[in-house]
This record gives C-alpha cells, sequence and structure tokens, in this order.
C-alpha cells in the first residue's frame, strides 16, 4: 500500500494521497501528483490523461502565468515555498483569490512553518501540506489570534466595521 501523509485541510487533520512531482521534464506514472509549472504547460493534456492533476508555482512563478482553463482544469493550485523568508507565495495566493477569483483549493507545500499558517490562511491557503509529527500542534496554531484587524480573504471586513 502507498504511504498516506496527513495534510491540514479545512481546519482538519485528513489523510491525503497527493505527491509532489519535482521533475519538470518526465512525466509521472500515475495521478494525483502535483507537478511543476512547467511540466503542466508542456503536457498538461498528457498528464490529465492519468487522473487528477494539480500544478504549483515556485515561488518566482506568478499566477498571471495561469490562464483561466488552467485554474478550471488543475484539481488544485500547490504554492511552493522554497524557505520560510520567502514571502511571495502569500501574495500568490491573494492573487489567486483577489484577482482571478479562484474558489478551488489553494495547498501550501515546501518549506513553512506552523507560525506562519494563520497568516496563509488570511491570504487564502486552504490546506497545508507540513511534516505529519507536526499537525496537532501545527492545528492549534490557527487559534493563535482571535482578532485580525485588516481586511483579508477570510474576513473580508475590517474589525473597525465588524464592531459597528
Amino acid at each position: 500500500s502507498v504511504y498516506m501523509p496527513n495534510i491540514i485541510k479545512q481546519g482538519q487533520i485528513v489523510e491525503d494521497n497527493w505527491q509532489v512531482w519535482r521533475d519538470s521534464d518526465s512525466l509521472p506514472d500515475s495521478a494525483h501528483v502535483i507537478v511543476p509549472l512547467a511540466l503542466w504547460q508542456a503536457q498538461r493534456d498528457a498528464l490529465l490523461a492519468k487522473g487528477p492533476v494539480a500544478l504549483f508555482l515556485a515561488s518566482d512563478e506568478s499566477p498571471k502565468a495561469l490562464s483561466d482553463d488552467d485554474l478550471e482544469k488543475a484539481a488544485f493550485i500547490a504554492v511552493d515555498f522554497p524557505k520560510f523568508m520567502d514571502g511571495r507565495g502569500f501574495s500568490y495566493a491573494r492573487e489567486l483569490r483577489e484577482q482571478r477569483h479562484y474558489q478551488g483549493e489553494i495547498r501550501a507545500i515546501g518549506d513553512f512553518m506552523r507560525d506562519q499558517l494563520f497568516y496563509m490562511q488570511r491570504c487564502g491557503f486552504s490546506s497545508y501540506a507540513l511534516p505529519s509529527e507536526e499537525l496537532e500542534a501545527a492545528l492549534a496554531s490557527f487559534n493563535d489570534f482571535t482578532e485580525s484587524y485588516q481586511p483579508s480573504i477570510d474576513q473580508p471586513r475590517p474589525l473597525f466595521r465588524r464592531r459597528a
């Protein structure tokens, strides 16, 4: 049986059968893979013929590279964090939600920390592929703050409007 890692998705720990495929030149032999943007753009039809496929954006690949058709056909969009100091992925999630009106799953993959989850959710992320042993503790970090002043994807009204 294939090892099924757990992820956090919509505020719960769930089993997940998606694998990240980091090779831009060769096709994976099965579905349920999250492939690099370059492979998606070069081999989209061949990938989709295998079944559900998602794509990931590297930290230097903006959602502007995605067509509406891409957003429709990909199972979901992942954003790869190469190192936790790189904040561009936060902007990509916001851009997908606010400018592209993307309603699907946006998954964080790569090197990010549970301290960032609260802000990731505010920017529009809906699932998080963290190392499995951290998941229980990570789930608690969504409650790090009870109120946020600024408007965001998960709470469009700023605090002063909610208090009025």
